[in-house]
């Protein structure tokens, strides 16, 4: 599927690990899915979101952002739309660099016989398919830039962020997005915390072709508002989809 990401301005972040709400239509109204998270997390949930979404709603784009290989398989990759990959500007050098160079490398050297315990996506998967799953997964990557801005978040801790950036490195972050890196995504994570619009703001001063995320802590349509109003192309929930789907609709836009 080609998004048109002119069209998308409410993303909705899945836990699979969470209870989904009985009546999913209310995914409807959002314009965009991406399944993940990190404590619970195994391929099996994973794929049993992914596919009552699909069911319910299968014009809705759906993608996948695993935090681990293990959370990755065949049905998992072949049912999606894209993999979002983050690169963690203010994590560890584990979150940006190695996981990343170490896949690519071991794809590019012997595809057919990556096994890649220690790759961040696949594993045995391009194992099993050789280079042709190398080309198909290839097509499905969608590289993120991130910038984590909740110290006390599990995706603080997945990432080793201990540094909090500052509306200039915000700006730096996404700038590198679009002129160095050419990724389609720059995310601003708050993760459950309200961050306001500054770090937007520094942000879409210096995005033309990427697409900005913000997600944390809304729960509000004029939160909502005030995000996109600050140049985000748009805002991601997550906590209000799972605990009060009424809540949930309030922050379309």
């Amino acid at each position: 599927m080609s998004i048109d990401w002119n069209d998308i301005t409410h993303v909705t972040k899945v836990d699979p690990a969470e209870d989904l709400p009985a009546n999913l239509d209310i995914l409807d109204h959002t314009d965009l899915v991406i399944v993940g998270g990190s404590d619970g997390v195994t391929e099996a949930n994973s794929l049993d979101a992914i596919e009552r979404i699909r069911a319910e709603l299968p014009g809705l784009p759906v993608f996948q952002e695993p935090y681990s290989s293990s959370h990755v398989s065949t049905e998992t990759i072949d049912a999606v739309d894209y993999l979002s990959i983050p690169a963690v500007y203010n994590g560890d050098r584990d979150n940006f660099v190695d996981k990343h160079v170490e896949f690519f490398t071991e794809v590019a050297r012997k595809p057919a016989e990556t096994l890649g315990t220690g790759i961040p996506l696949v594993g045995e998967v391009i194992a099993s398919k050789g280079r042709e799953a190398v080309l198909e997964l290839s097509e499905k990557i969608l590289a993120e830039g991130y910038v984590v801005q909740n110290l006390d978040s599990k995706a603080a801790d997945e990432s080793g962020v201990d540094t909090k950036y500052t509306p200039d490195q915000v700006a730096g972050a996404a700038l590198a997005t679009e002129s160095f890196y050419d990724f389609p995504v720059f995310y601003v994570e708050y993760s459950g915390t309200y961050g306001g619009p500054e770090d937007v703001e520094a942000a879409a001063n210096y995005l033309d072709e990427t697409v900005l995320f913000y997600g944390g802590g809304i729960e509000t349509h004029e939160q909502t508002e005030e995000i996109l109003a600050a140049g985000a192309d748009a805002v991601v929930v997550g906590d209000c989809f799972h605990d009060d789907p009424e809540q949930f609709l309030e922050t379309i836009p």
